[in-house]
């Protein structure tokens, strides 16, 4: 069938502004991904899950022009051991980065691997399976055109995290990054993400976790305001795997963040979960997809927004369990704590089941300050706009203890203070 007309023309523009890489292991996977793209288009504004969320700069040819932050405050997990791979305006930056070398993890860049490589076997092939039931674009374009990202594939517990550092220095930079983390039998291992990256960042995770594997991500998204990124997870659990991801965000004009995952082994759990501090002309949209396909399994999806002079923040969260998935515990919760009477929370819970022995709930609500809470903390002689922050730190805490390394949820929620206090004047 063909495209309507409006999306027709702004998918040819956006495919004539770019090349696609040519040769290697991931042509056929970059072939399949543009056919996608090319049957579906690009999203536009009617999309059942783009009503919430304007595409249009997005999907432009030309990415929208973002200021580059100037400031003196340390980056996120400056003072965390870690293994640093480092991005400017989505080129890796050798020289900024550790050597590609670890116990029990085997790095690549996906612009110099060689022509036979493990990826192959998995490069756009859980973002294809991420296109169902729900189409998503965003993602096809990305698996196509990306020119770099890091292949990880992990053989045991790593001792350290690995960072992906990212850099936005040019105003007009068109970042598109496509990473792909291989997590085998009995691997563990921890990634830190953060920085702006780009004026307009497009990212891909496809991330496979093997039997009786674990994977952990904590990510900061903020310092440039002006930016606006497009990001996806995808992720493949086996059985008695573990997958938990934490997001926080603090600045950006645009931000929609995706993660679809597969629970496909027996007693997997997966953990995903958000925290975002918008002001004023900010608009974040966390956009989550799970199916329980295997039984005994659990998922937790904790998202929480605070908003103030107008800022806006969506959810659109789903789980769906599969025929025989029984046993499952599905639990998703989204709420956001509205600072004025500007702001908007936009919310679609959703849960689609075909199990009868299941435990499943989804909650979403929108509020103010706790009144009676602020009033018990003024009565103590803090000042109000100290009692407002600490009663926010204590909505989003839920959020914050899905991370299970106590350092980094406290390098998160020192974050969080110092932006309340930055605010605050």
């Amino acid at each position: 069938m063909a495209l309507p007309q409006p999306k027709q023309t702004a998918t040819d523009a956006r495919l004539a502004a770019l090349d696609l890489p040519e040769g290697g292991w991931s042509a056929p996977a970059r072939q399949s991904a543009l056919a996608r793209l090319q049957a579906m288009g690009l999203p536009g504004a009617r999309d059942e899950y783009w009503k919430y969320t304007r595409p249009d700069t997005l999907v432009a040819a030309e990415a929208p022009t973002a200021a580059v932050f100037q400031g003196d405050e340390p980056l996120v997990f400056d003072g965390v051991d870690r293994l640093k791979i480092v991005f400017r305006d989505g080129v890796f930056d050798a020289e900024a980065s550790d050597p590609l070398a670890l116990e029990h993890i085997e790095i690549a860049r996906l612009a110099d691997a060689a022509d036979i490589h493990w990826a192959q076997d998995l490069y756009g092939k859980l973002e294809e399976n991420g296109q169902t039931p729900v189409e998503r674009p965003l993602a096809a374009l990305n698996t196509a055109f990306a020119t770099d990202g890091i292949l990880m594939r992990v053989t045991g517990k790593v001792s350290k995290p690995v960072a992906l550092i990212y850099y936005h220095e040019s105003e007009t930079s068109d970042a598109i990054l496509h990473h792909v983390v291989k997590v085998e039998e009995g691997g563990d291992v921890t990634v830190l993400e953060n920085g702006p990256a780009a004026a307009r960042f497009n990212k891909v995770m496809e991330v496979d976790v093997a039997d009786g594997a674990g994977f952990h991500h904590i990510r900061a998204q903020g310092r440039d305001h002006e930016r606006r990124a497009a990001t996806h997870i995808f992720a493949r659990l086996g059985t008695e795997s573990t997958f938990k991801t934490f997001t926080l965000t603090v600045n950006g004009v645009l931000t929609r963040n995706e993660c679809v995952v597969e629970l496909t082994g027996d007693d997997a759990v997966c953990h995903i979960a958000g925290a975002c501090m918008g002001d004023g002309d900010f608009h974040h949209d966390d956009t989550v997809f799970v199916t329980h396909d295997a039984v005994n399994c659990e998922s937790r999806q904790v998202f929480k927004k605070v908003l103030r002079n107008g800022a806006t923040g969506v959810f659109q969260g789903k789980i769906l369990v599969k025929q025989g998935a029984q046993k499952t515990d599905g639990y998703q919760i989204s709420q956001s704590l509205l600072l004025d009477e500007d702001s908007q929370f936009l919310a679609k819970p959703e849960l689609e089941i075909y199990a009868d022995d299941v435990a499943c709930s989804h909650g979403s609500t929108s509020g103010a300050i706790d009144e009676d809470g602020l009033f018990y903390l003024r009565a103590r002689g803090l000042p109000r706009g100290i009692a407002e922050d600490l009663l926010t730190i204590a909505f989003i805490a839920e959020a914050v203890q899905e991370i299970e390394d106590e350092s980094l949820q406290e390098e998160i929620v020192g974050r969080v203070e110092a932006w309340l206090l930055r605010r605050r004047g």
